[in-house]
């Protein structure tokens, strides 16, 4: 079971994205802001990680960057409410960029993608 690390500052989104995740076949851990997502990727060894950008502390970006400097190959989907922030030289590091949604399926696509 491919295993998948969300950070995400906003408990609701967590929950959502553990939910619906877990539903669709994959072993879900969760982490509120980037410190702790680096703790659990040396822990949990993820297959894949999904980064909210705007967190108090360490933003999306900074994590993205730390993450790609020890694990290259590690595929990282970007999900975020600010589309506007897709040109960004920071996010280009990512392997998908996704806006947030109440509906989960572009998120769901591009994961099943990187994934298989």
């Amino acid at each position: 079971m491919k295993k998948i690390l969300v950070v995400d500052d906003e408990e609701a989104i967590r929950l959502l994205y553990r939910e619906e995740l877990t539903e669709a076949g994959y072993d879900v851990d969760v982490a509120q802001d980037g410190a702790e997502a680096l703790r659990k990727l040396e822990q949990a060894q993820p297959d894949l990680m999904t980064i909210d950008l705007r967190m108090p502390g360490m933003d999306g970006i900074e994590l993205l960057s730390r993450v790609r400097a020890m694990h290259r190959e590690l595929p990282i989907v970007i999900s975020t409410a600010y589309g506007d922030l897709r040109s960004e030289f920071g996010t280009w590091a990512s392997d998908a960029y996704v806006t947030k949604s109440a509906d989960l399926q572009e998120l769901k696509s591009k994961i099943a993608e990187l994934l298989k």
